[in-house]
């Protein structure tokens, strides 16, 4: 009896704020024959995900225990206060945390910013979840700290945000286990890091490339004759071309000579000021 051939696929959790959308279009473009799955989970359950088994990767919120877990940070996000709109914060552009000595601070217990004392005034108990924390905001009880991806997760009309100069961020990298490094996980790390079809296997493709940028950066100085770039910087004799052409690389002729496409002044064969004299003693003398 055949086998079952088993299709491969490859599944993405990731924590509320993170949006994976743009990497999943890329995956399909580069992969379509391998179904990407995105597996939406708390911001707690991120890392127990993985060691189950239940994901091949994740983009999750940072510190994550590296026991038997790989991790690549990906990108910072700037820390906000959510506030009511009718709130005295909103007539500021920035807010710092002694802006909030005296406001009630919610710190949910969800929450992935790393303080080492939190600011403003605790409330009587910690919220279970950051949507908890935002209801308590609308109620004008307090304000909350939060990534500014999750402000804008939990948008409301009757709430505002404010970008905090000096809190602690949040950083979101891509997680797996570290045993569990396969090839498709191989082709994620090359998708979010950038790297494009020709460079995302093998170091070979890079160095090719690197080793052609210098000839392309040059190309425009081989292509700039009629400019009287034309010629090496050394030329002929003391520098044919007075370093890319005479009269200073313009093109122009110098002292009597005719331009030619490289920039050389006809009617001499060693340098430009050669080229100058010979021009000079071929004139008829003036008569009196």
């Amino acid at each position: 009896m055949t086998e079952m051939q088993v299709t491969p696929s490859f599944r993405l959790a990731y924590v509320p704020g993170v949006t994976p959308g743009k990497w999943a279009r890329v995956w399909s473009e580069r992969l379509p024959d391998v179904p990407l799955a995105l597996v939406a989970v708390e911001a707690a359950d991120g890392e127990p995900t993985l060691r189950a088994g239940d994901a091949d990767a994740g983009l999750l919120r940072l510190p994550v225990d590296r026991t038997g877990l790989s991790a690549i940070p990906l990108y910072t996000e700037a820390t906000v206060v959510v506030f009511p709109k009718d709130h005295w914060l909103a007539a500021a552009e920035e807010v710092t945390v002694a802006d909030l000595a005296d406001d009630v601070v919610f710190h949910p217990l969800d929450d992935t910013l790393e303080w080492e004392q939190l600011p403003g005034r605790p409330a009587i108990e910690r919220p279970a979840t950051t949507a908890d924390a935002i209801e308590l905001v609308a109620a004008g009880v307090g304000v909350l700290l939060v990534p500014q991806s999750l402000a804008r997760l939990h948008h409301r009309r009757d709430l505002t945000y404010r970008t905090m100069a000096d809190a602690p961020q949040s950083r979101i990298a891509l997680s797996w286990p570290e045993e569990q490094t396969t090839d498709l996980v191989e082709e994620f790390i090359g998708i979010v890091r950038g790297r494009t079809v020709n460079s995302s296997r093998g170091r070979g493709q890079t160095a090719a490339t690197s080793a052609e940028a210098p000839a392309a950066k040059s190309a425009p100085g081989r292509a700039g004759g009629a400019k009287g770039a034309g010629g090496t910087k050394g030329g002929t004799g003391k520098g044919g071309a007075a370093k890319g052409g005479a009269a200073k690389g313009s093109g122009k002729p110098a002292a009597g000579g005719r331009a030619t496409a490289g920039g050389r002044a006809r009617g001499g064969s060693g340098s430009s000021s050669g080229g100058a004299a010979a021009a000079r003693r071929g004139r008829p003398k003036r008569r009196g």
